[in-house]
């Protein structure tokens, strides 16, 4: 069930914490509604080893836009000076268990970087299983990076347009079925409630299991199929900023559907400009 391109078990990364070309990141992010402080959290308690990977630092400045990707010069300065380089087998985590987590490992594949995975239900697993933990930063030498922009696995707002008027894409939606239907507002200032035409709703809850650990195999199908999702047709993964749509992003992966992007802009660019057209219900 492990796969070091995707998904990988804290029973796995135990065993292989000690390699030297492992590499462990902490990217956790929470809702600035949360009140909570992931680098504060990674500082007091991490894996062993554990990088912190900010996905608001790592991102594109240049944009107004929340956390977008980052031009491929950046991610690779950032990577090298936080010991992060070619030939390193990547483990990404984070404190809620599958959130933000994915996000890193789409980035990483958006870079060209496939030795990847995310840890089967993150930190709060890890510390359940009593496994050990420190607060101790990590010693830190710059590793060599290269990187190439994979551009197949992105749209932009441009791009979903054209996928909503041709009909070419499934546009699937990873928030809550409330604000998919915009009968609650949306988190951030400014933005309009409801979906992009046509999108599909698949909350990210629904690819998990009760533990926090991702579905797998029959139960995983099930979950996008219910949706009404057709698995033999192309994807774009949406949400409200990029970070969610990568938990479908990822099971669609694990799937073996390989034919899928992720709107970076989501719903924070989507709601915010009137000319673009908004459904609810």
């Amino acid at each position: 069930m492990d796969d070091p391109k995707t998904l990988v078990s804290t029973e796995w990364l135990a065993a292989h914490l000690s390699d030297p070309d492992l590499r462990v990141l902490d990217a956790s992010w929470h809702m600035p509604a949360t009140g909570r402080d992931a680098r504060a959290e990674y500082e007091a308690a991490h894996i062993p080893g554990a990088r912190f990977f900010d996905i608001d630092d790592v991102s594109d400045h240049r944009s107004a836009l929340p956390h977008m990707a980052p031009p491929v010069e950046k991610f690779m300065s950032r990577m090298r000076a936080i010991g992060v380089g070619d030939g390193h087998q990547v483990v990404v985590y984070d404190s809620t268990g599958l959130f933000s987590a994915a996000r890193v490992w789409w980035l990483f594949r958006l870079m060209g970087k496939t030795d990847v995975a995310v840890l089967d239900g993150g930190f709060p697993k890890w510390q359940a299983e009593g496994r050990a933990v420190e607060d101790l930063p990590p010693v830190l030498r710059e590793r060599h990076m290269t990187a190439q922009r994979q551009p197949h696995l992105v749209k932009d707002v441009s791009q979903v347009a054209a996928a909503i008027k041709l009909r070419d894409w499934q546009i699937l939606d990873a928030r809550s079925p409330a604000r998919f239907r915009g009968d609650e507002p949306e988190p951030r200032e400014g933005l309009r409630a409801g979906h992009m035409p046509g999108a599909i709703n698949l909350h990210y809850a629904e690819l998990l299991n009760p533990d926090g650990t991702l579905k797998r195999g029959d139960a995983l199908c099930a979950a996008f199929e219910g949706a009404g999702v057709d698995l033999q047709r192309q994807v774009i993964t949406t949400c409200g900023s990029g970070v969610t749509a990568a938990i479908l992003s990822l099971g669609l992966e694990i799937l073996g559907h390989r034919d899928h992007a992720l709107y970076d802009g989501s719903w924070s660019e989507w709601g915010l400009f009137p000319d673009l057209k908004v459904e609810q219900g």
